[in-house]
């Protein structure tokens, strides 16, 4: 094997859209290749190049007899012997699938994005670990939220699954954690090291200047030219706390529009439904934008414009980021790259791993105060200061969380990862 230049295979639900796996996946793959590696992918939904993809529709979290497993095995501690039945034999069925997959790309390395990690997918993550039993296939498990930092998976029955394969702890497996709390819960729960390796943005590379292209967007999307953009560029689900921005829009008193980016996530429309409900009860504009808004610029089935999160980003006087929980924090990275002042909540990898970096952002606690609003407000009226803390914010995203951080540790996680012989 050459390890110079090796082909590796990443594996998960979906490789598709704008969620920080996909996200950070490509990132992931695109240094590899610009070291000599050839990529390829597995996955229930890829928008990759065709020629690299292995498509298996029950793979993705969101396929109807997936759906149906998960909802017997986290609604109560007794699942039904008919869904056992189903992981088996659902089990199986991608167990060949992904033996196909072996055997048409040969890959010299696995990385599996978060499918040994949160059990989005049960039946996918247990085939997962008797192929790499089986084979012995040097294997990465890059491991973005875990099962037990969900509320949604806190009722579960399906410790046996849990245990056995979120994540699985074999000796071809070396496993990538995104924030120090999953490097110390990874080792007490499961009695296994990991390595560090955080969210990163292409730093060296700074974004493009605006071409014109999203010239029309507040137009488009009805926002008055006068008015302040905040963008809340994230899925649209319950942790996300997005009412504390719509709450935040409302109490600026001044002319502002609250732009959320995503679609709905994988929790459900019922959140949606809430944060429409809510925008209308506090009198504060909202635009979902979901539909229009893509990682990559594009049409819609009618002709219509998709911008792309960097044409956003650029449109944007401010980022909000109210969430209560994240594995890192991609989007508080897509800000500080794309120069945009950021106001968040103090989640628990914030406060931890990336505030005592000395990162200059408006933060809080609980719940938004006075004080919040008020220097969000002051920041919004003053070009000057703004200007100076996006700047310095910048230059410390270069400095820990750039390519060039990824590129050295992922040079040393594959030496490590592919001198492994179990033979």
């Amino acid at each position: 094997m050459n390890h110079d230049s090796s082909c590796i295979g990443f594996i998960s639900t979906r490789f598709a859209g704008t969620d920080g796996v996909s996200l950070e996946t490509a990132k992931w793959a695109a240094i590899l290749e610009e070291m000599g590696h050839r990529c390829c992918y597995f996955a229930g939904e890829c928008d990759r190049p065709a020629d690299r993809c292995y498509v298996v529709p029950e793979a993705h979290f969101n396929h109807p007899r997936i759906q149906a497993i998960s909802a017997d095995l986290f609604d109560d501690y007794v699942r039904q012997p008919e869904t056992s039945q189903a992981v088996t034999a659902l089990k199986a069925d991608l167990k060949e699938h992904l033996d196909r997959f072996l055997d048409h790309f040969s890959p010299d390395l696995l990385i599996v994005e978060n499918a040994f990690a949160i059990p989005m997918n049960v039946p996918l993550g247990l085939a997962l670990m008797e192929v790499i039993a089986e084979t012995q296939i040097p294997t990465i498990g890059h491991h973005h939220d875990f099962a037990w930092e969900r509320q949604r998976f806190a009722v579960s029955a399906a410790q046996d699954y849990l245990q056995a394969a979120f994540p699985p702890t074999l000796p071809s497996i070396r496993h990538v954690v995104i924030n120090s709390a999953g490097e110390r819960q990874l080792a007490l729960r499961h009695g296994v090291s990991s390595v560090l390796i955080p969210n990163v943005m292409d730093f060296e590379t700074p974004p493009p200047a605006p071409d014109g292209y999203a010239d029309d967007l507040r137009a488009v999307l009805g926002i008055d030219p006068d008015a302040y953009l905040i963008l809340q560029p994230t899925r649209i689900v319950p942790r996300k706390r997005i009412e504390q921005a719509i709450e935040l829009v409302r109490r600026l008193d001044l002319p502002a529009v609250l732009l959320i980016s995503h679609a709905g996530g994988d929790e459900g429309a019922e959140y949606e439904a809430y944060l429409r409900d809510y925008a209308a009860f506090m009198d504060a504009p909202v635009i979902f934008a979901g539909e229009r808004i893509d990682h990559r610029r594009g049409r819609t089935a009618d002709g219509e414009k998709i911008y792309s999160l960097a044409d956003v980003y650029q449109q944007a006087d401010l980022v909000t980021y109210p969430s209560a929980i994240e594995g890192f924090g991609n989007a508080f990275l897509e800000a500080l790259y794309y120069r945009r002042p950021i106001v968040t909540h103090m989640y628990s990898v914030f406060k931890t791993d990336i505030l005592t970096k000395g990162f200059e952002v408006i933060h809080f606690a609980d719940y938004l105060d006075e004080a919040t609003v008020q220097a969000v407000r002051n920041l919004l009226q003053d070009a000057e200061t703004a200007a100076a803390m996006v700047a310095h914010n910048f230059e410390l995203g270069k400095r820990h969380y750039s390519y060039r951080t990824l590129r050295r540790r992922l040079v040393a996680l594959l030496d490590d990862a592919l001198v492994l012989d179990f033979t």
